[in-house]
């Protein structure tokens, strides 16, 4: 094969002769000619890159190393999606309080997925302008899309909550969202890999911004939230991912379990399928988020609560308690006992959730002449 020599700043290299001939090779070739390109720093300087972010839309944002201890179940994944990440940048967007507060489903809905979509813009114009700095970089998606080949295992790229604790961005509240000391819980987060350290990272946070004052266990309708601190994942996806992957599932085996029309129509209602449709065509609806909703931590949020309680609890907590609406429940689960006691005037749907494979169906048995279709009939 015929070859080319060819000089650049990183030394000689050999190009085959095709493809040394080809113009955009000219052209990068004769371009490093006139003057070598200049190395992207080292070392991304950390006030640079917090003002990028808050440029590109985030309302903060701070830097971790991939080293750092608290990341060291999230370092493969990183490194699976992004080889060579030396650190990572943790970006975080306000949403609107009342929006997410409000028992209209549609209203809360439409304040996480617009948000959901500004900080993943945000994400992406700070990858942009690393990119253009002369790194690589990679933002994952902030919610959805997620690899959905690995379901139900892990199907996100970056754990973002894991990564804004470890940034210093907040700390994990008994609902299991992470409250930023400003803002609150109200936030969404992205995540950036980048493969260049950074000059400063940010500390976790030496409090927890949580108030202890367990409205997010009074505000869920199935008791996933416990106390003394427990969490029921299970039953809170359940309920609120009703429409996402493992209750779409179950209204999909619902669908080829009924025998016909009227019989579907028995087992699910006319507001279901039309919330599952509008879920399909539009995006994945949250039956809940009650927790995140009333939560009072936050310095930004926190004035209403302390001047007073007994009217933030009529305004807040109280109209999503009493809102009637369908609780969605594994059969025999402590969500169902909780939802049925705590909440007699919701009612409780029973549901696989997805979770618990179709029952096997037996071979029907045939006499051992029985013509079957495909097989050689009978003479």
């Amino acid at each position: 094969m015929n070859e080319q020599r060819t000089a650049d700043g990183a030394g000689s290299r050999k190009l085959p002769a095709r493809l040394a001939a080809h113009p955009s090779v000219r052209a990068v070739l004769a371009s490093r000619a006139n003057a070598a390109p200049a190395p992207p720093p080292a070392v991304i300087d950390a006030e640079w890159l917090r003002a990028l972010c808050l440029e590109a839309g985030a309302d903060d944002a701070a830097a971790v190393s991939l080293d750092h201890p608290d990341l060291a179940g999230e370092r493969d994944h990183v490194l699976a999606a992004l080889p060579g990440t030396r650190a990572l940048v943790s970006l975080m967007v306000r949403m609107n309080r009342d929006n997410t507060r409000s028992p209209a489903r549609s209203v809360a809905n439409q304040e996480f997925h617009q948000t959901d979509e500004q900080v993943n813009a945000a994400a992406r114009r700070v990858v942009r302008a690393l990119e253009d700095a002369g790194h690589r970089a990679l933002n994952p998606s902030a919610g959805f899309p997620q690899e959905m080949e690995r379901f139900p295992g892990r199907i996100w790229v970056v754990a973002h909550k894991t990564v804004a604790v470890a940034a210093g961005l907040g700390v994990m509240g008994l609902h299991r969202n992470v409250i930023h000391p400003r803002f609150g819980n109200f936030v969404l987060l992205a995540t950036v890999l980048v493969d260049a350290p950074v000059s400063a990272y940010g500390r976790p946070l030496d409090y927890s911004p949580c108030v202890d004052c367990k409205l997010c266990v009074a505000a869920c309708p199935i008791g996933a939230i416990g106390k003394d601190g427990s969490f029921d994942a299970l039953a809170c996806t359940t309920h609120n991912y009703r429409e996402f992957m493992s209750g779409f599932t179950d209204w999909v085996q619902t669908v080829a379990d009924s025998a016909d029309a009227a019989d579907f129509r028995s087992r699910v209602t006319d507001p279901e399928n039309a919330s599952m449709w509008q879920s399909l065509a539009f995006k994945p609806s949250y039956k809940s988020g009650y927790c995140l909703a009333v939560c009072p931590a936050g310095e930004d949020v926190l004035g209403p609560y302390l001047d007073d309680r007994k009217a933030y609890l009529e305004t807040v907590l109280r109209p999503l308690q009493d809102k009637t609406e369908t609780l969605y429940v594994l059969p025999g689960s402590d969500a169902q006992r909780y939802a049925e006691r705590r909440f007699p005037h919701k009612p409780v749907k029973e549901v696989s959730g997805g979770w618990r494979p179709p029952a096997v169906r037996r071979p029907v048995e045939r006499p051992a002449d029985e013509e079957r279709p495909g097989s050689p009939g009978p003479g």
